[in-house]
């Protein structure tokens, strides 16, 4: 028996339990003199009926530690005592979680206990050394017919879907995850209506997907640090899979919204607004959120984060910032959806960046081709509707006008409609044939 390493760590061992006071509450932000900590630390705020709220140091003021917390403040005031616990978040992972909806603090939300044979991990970790980031060389099968032929993703690939609402991005992810080759998926639902949460685990994840899929929840009503932790829970649960050598699937609704509680966070702790009110943090904690994804030297994580457009302008600040940093886009057309198209992906406007280095010759020829006949039906469109395009006068417009109805139909799919990405090829071929 080795006593010199517990030797070690009983003189590691802090045996004091340091304690603050709160000075005073304004609006998200809780100021406490003292007690000794460290930016990222929880802490427990002792409130008047004897419950501990949690809550994380995300600064200070000269002597004054500024705290935000977890939860609900109400039964909190002057003088309340501030436990130090001189540690981050972590929370309990492991292959147990597989079907559970859990929060962002990583309990299960159905009251249940936690399975035995978990594993502490903590939230906020680094993304890897670039370096030790093996190139995307193969494909991931989605079940979607226009994104495994024409967007053709790969394993450990980023993506972000772009929309805005009511367009159908959770319907797609639902999809994706039913669909999907991944070994398992981690559902990131931050800042969703309380409502959609059901809806969506029962009706767009079903119970298949929900088998082999984890959901971390923090709902819009939750305090802004709960739901930049959800996003940071989700991404280190997907984390632990992919250190396993498992081929992980993170699905993240939305991005946006995660800004926009760190948006809240940044202005409560006094940080300058700049473009659309964000403060610098929110442009700084995007890309360390986005990079930990990715593949590593033991497995992938392929990542799909949906990203809301206001008026479905894609110069959006977040959605601008949130392109620069992923591997490709995939833009849902709200003229599209009106049209009956679902889901309402224009092809023309996505682009998968990896897609060259994982498809055949063959492959990038028939998404081109396809590409082509699409773009010349939408920029003769309004020619062909009032009559004044007349048959003959372009061979490629004509092309392009007899294969319309059944381009159309292709990229079409009902929501319980599997594909699998050969046949999804096969099809493609045959419309292009003119079959």
């Amino acid at each position: 028996m080795n006593i010199n390493s517990y030797k070690e760590t009983i003189d590691r061992i802090d045996p004091y339990i340091r304690y603050g006071k709160i000075d005073r509450v304004v609006g998200l932000m809780i100021e406490s003199i003292g007690p000794e900590v460290k930016i990222g630390n929880v802490c427990y705020i002792h409130s008047d009926n004897g419950k501990k709220i949690m809550a994380e140091v995300v600064g200070f003021t000269g002597e004054k530690v500024l705290l935000m917390p977890y939860s609900q403040i109400n039964d909190i005031g002057p003088g309340s005592l501030v436990e130090a616990t001189d540690q981050s978040l972590k929370i309990k992972v492991g292959k147990g979680l597989a079907g559970k909806v859990i929060d962002a603090l990583g309990q299960p939300l159905d009251h249940s206990l936690l399975p035995l044979g978990l594993q502490g991990v903590d939230t906020d970790q680094m993304p890897p050394n670039p370096l030790d980031r093996p190139r995307i060389l193969e494909p991931i099968e989605l079940g979607v017919k226009t994104l495994d032929t024409m967007l053709t993703v790969g394993k450990g690939q980023r993506v972000g879907i772009f929309a805005g609402s009511g367009v159908g991005k959770s319907t797609l992810l639902g999809m994706i995850a039913r669909n999907s080759e991944a070994d398992i998926n981690v559902i990131g639902l931050i800042g969703e209506r309380g409502r959609e949460v059901k809806e969506f685990i029962d009706k767009d994840l079903g119970e298949e997907g929900l088998k082999r899929s984890i959901v971390v929840v923090a709902t819009s009503d939750q305090p802004a640090l709960m739901r930049i932790k959800g996003a940071y829970t989700a991404t280190a649960i997907s984390e632990y899979f992919r250190d396993l050598g498992y081929n992980v699937n993170l699905m993240m609704d939305s991005v946006t919204r995660v800004a926009m509680a760190q948006r809240e966070v940044g202005l409560a702790t006094g940080e300058p607004p700049t473009t659309k009110g964000y403060p610098p943090s929110v442009f700084a904690i995007l890309p360390k959120l986005l990079e930990r994804t990715g593949t590593s030297d033991k497995g992938t994580i392929t990542a799909f984060y949906t990203v809301l457009v206001d008026g479905d302008d894609l110069n959006d600040p977040i959605a601008d910032a949130t392109r620069g940093i992923l591997d490709g886009h995939f833009v849902l057309d709200r003229r599209l959806a009106e049209q009956g198209q679902f889901p309402a992906i224009n092809v023309l406007k996505s682009i998968s960046r990896v897609m060259p280095q994982i498809t055949t010759a063959e492959e990038q020829a028939l998404a081109n081709e396809m590409r082509l006949n699409i773009s010349t039906y939408e920029e003769n469109y309004e020619l062909i509707q009032i009559g004044a395009y007349k048959k003959g006068t372009n061979p490629i417009v004509d092309r392009a006008i007899q294969l319309h109805p059944k381009i159309t139909a292709f990229l079409k799919q009902g929501i319980d409609e599997k594909c699998t990405r050969a046949e999804a090829i096969e099809k493609m071929k045959s419309v292009l044939d003119g079959g």
